[in-house]
């Protein structure tokens, strides 16, 4: 158990150091200071500072994952509402972080995707896992009426995880949540609309 709770404690600490710096200029050392580890203890808990960075994204992935359950699988939330409280959490952490954080793991996917084929492959699976929770939260838009069918929510899905993640890069460079503002604005008032009559 004890074991458990210094790894978590090196794992949190390392998601915060970087989220704020990155993963290449996050030494061993700091984390340990951060978290007030003795030195030599990381490499019982980790066998190189690659698995600890799968480490850190499978962490902090697997608690994402559960705000994502939280606000896309609400059944008591219509679906485009669902969706919008997602936007709105982000905004919030966004300025509440002082648009310097952004997203773990997208920060991540711009630092590493070309250094590590290990690594580019495990934050693609966390991707394919957000996708899949808009997946679900659109098709239960479309049965219920809400937005057009003409485009699969497959496809819908990647294009709104695509474009939120660039919108959140750009509010971390303008530090202003404008361009999430405006993705969307755009998002709801032009992609996902009422069919037809």
């Amino acid at each position: 158990m004890k074991n458990n709770v210094t790894r978590d404690k090196l794992i949190d600490s390392g998601a915060q150091l970087i989220s704020q710096q990155g993963y290449n200029a996050t030494g061993i050392n700091a984390v340990l200071k951060s978290c007030g580890v003795p030195k030599g203890s990381f490499y019982h808990y980790f066998s190189s500072k690659e698995d600890f960075g799968l480490a850190v994204i499978e962490h902090f992935a697997a608690t994402y994952d559960e705000t994502l359950v939280a606000i896309l699988e609400d059944n008591g939330t219509p679906p485009l509402e669902r969706l919008k409280r997602y936007f709105a959490t982000g905004r919030e952490y966004m300025q509440a972080c002082d648009h310097t954080t952004g997203c773990l793991i997208g920060n991540l996917g711009q630092e590493l995707s070309g250094q590590s084929d290990t690594f580019r492959d495990a934050l693609n699976l966390v991707f394919q896992r957000w996708e899949q929770r808009f997946v679900s939260c659109l098709q239960d838009a479309k049965a219920r009426g809400d937005i057009a069918t003409c485009i699969a929510p497959e496809a819908l899905a990647g294009f709104i995880l695509t474009g939120w993640e660039g919108a959140i890069l750009r509010a971390k460079t303008l530090k202003s949540v404008a361009p999430m503002e405006q993705f969307e604005m755009i998002l709801f008032q032009q992609v996902l609309v009422r069919p037809s009559p």
